[in-house]
């Protein structure tokens, strides 16, 4: 966990300890008031603690101050707003807890090179100047970068803060992008999209889109979002070198064994947003249902397919049992 992780979660405890405390004092001191028919600490302020976030102390008041517990909404809001602060944490958990997700392939390299894939931040805050993301991925000790799409949201889009990511993400080691569906969005609607691009290629950012490079002992190569469907526009990659493919989307699965790249990189699918236990992926961000490819390691004709979780949301602001995910890739 970072410093900055650490330092957030200190807060959130340090206000849960503070609030909760407050609710319990406040319900005691309304109850010796009332047996000594003295001013009253009004009702609203009270239901106000508990729904701030001091739900547990108010109850813990009302059950130890045997206090308002025959009045039905201070037997209800209480109760209430402790589903409400679990539900919170919950979705806050969900969707701001970064887990590092490590695979091994096996591609005949000389050498072995550690990827580190980011997918789908969309935007997503993680720290100031997405410093806790950064401080993660540092840890990691990358030889390269991939991120494969995404980085901006086209409904709630700051440049600002994917060029601040990319600013910080080349100080760790060389970084490789391709665009998502998002940038394809954004690239249709004005021109600061294109400002975005000079900005972070100024900072050493290689864009892949419809490209590759030379690796010495590998290919790497991507493909931009709306080339994905123009299966005739692409040529077999050849059995030269192992080639490590970075694409959006999972689902062209007959484009990625007709160019015959031996890893392909993928994530688009937010992990299905909810992860059912024993079913699989609940929705794409197409709204379709069970998307097959959603995240982990597939095997497609010769290649392997890996799928990022990725990291934000978009139209769907909720992750249940899918927190935000950093691949690493250990190629050998």
């Amino acid at each position: 966990m970072s410093r900055y992780s650490i330092i957030i979660t200190m807060i959130l405890v340090i206000y849960l300890i503070l609030i909760n405390t407050a609710a319990f004092a406040a319900y005691g001191i309304d109850k010796y008031k009332a047996k000594n028919n003295k001013w009253r600490i009004s009702e609203g302020f009270l239901i106000f603690l508990a729904v701030l976030g001091g739900s547990l102390g108010a109850l813990a008041g009302m059950r130890i101050w045997h206090h308002k517990t025959k009045k039905s909404k201070f037997r209800l809001i209480p109760f209430l707003a402790v589903l409400l602060t679990v539900c919170c944490i919950f979705i806050l958990y969900g969707n701001y807890h970064l887990v590092v997700t490590e695979y091994d392939v096996d591609l005949g390299l000389e050498e072995d090179i550690k990827i580190v894939q980011i997918s789908d931040l969309h935007n997503q805050i993680f720290g100031i100047d997405e410093s806790i993301l950064l401080d993660r991925i540092r840890e990691q000790e990358p030889d390269i970068i991939v991120v494969t799409g995404d980085v901006l949201d086209g409904h709630h889009t700051s440049y600002n803060i994917g060029e601040k990511f990319f600013e910080g993400a080349v100080n760790i080691c060389p970084v490789y992008y391709i665009t998502g569906n998002h940038e394809v969005y954004l690239m249709n609607n004005g021109d600061r999209f294109s400002e975005f691009l000079r900005t972070i290629k100024s900072y050493g950012v290689i864009c892949l889109d419809d490209n590759f490079v030379d690796m010495g002992d590998y290919i790497l190569a991507g493909i931009g979002y709306r080339s994905l469907r123009s299966f005739n526009a692409y040529e077999p990659f050849g059995d030269s070198k192992p080639v490590i493919l970075l694409a959006h989307d999972p689902k062209y699965t007959e484009l990625f064994k007709d160019l015959g790249a031996d890893l392909v990189l993928t994530g688009h699918v937010h992990g299905g947003q909810i992860i059912i236990p024993g079913i699989g992926a609940l929705l794409s961000p197409e709204f379709r249902f069970f998307p097959p490819y959603y995240e982990g390691t597939y095997t497609i004709g010769y290649s392997t397919l890996i799928v990022s979780r990725g990291l934000g949301n978009s139209l769907f602001p909720v992750r249940i049992n899918d927190c935000p995910e950093i691949v690493v890739v250990n190629v050998h």
